[in-house]
């Protein structure tokens, strides 16, 4: 099982989180996340964020990775959206 967790923080305060979990073994890990990122997306109601390659880089090193402004075209209304893979088979 694959499962991501995504956070909203605001002034140093997480906002709101969910998780997002896969199931299907016929997706990569890189089309996991993609699909995770869409339901996020759509239940925070945000447009989808820029991979820059801070950001890659960041994910790579430590499955975790935060999108600040600079990874959205439209203006957010909090700090940054963080995700973390926490279990991954």
């Amino acid at each position: 099982m694959f499962r991501l967790w995504a956070k909203v923080f605001k002034d140093n305060r997480m906002q709101c989180d969910m998780v997002v979990e896969n199931e299907d073994p016929t997706l990569n890990r890189t089309r996991k996340i993609y699909y995770a990122i869409d339901e996020i997306c759509y239940n925070f109601d945000l447009s989808k964020p820029i991979w820059l390659q801070a950001t890659i880089d960041d994910f790579k090193r430590h499955d975790k990775t935060r999108f600040t402004q600079d990874n959205f075209m439209e203006t957010i209304d909090f700090d940054y959206l963080e995700i973390q893979v926490i279990e991954e088979d």
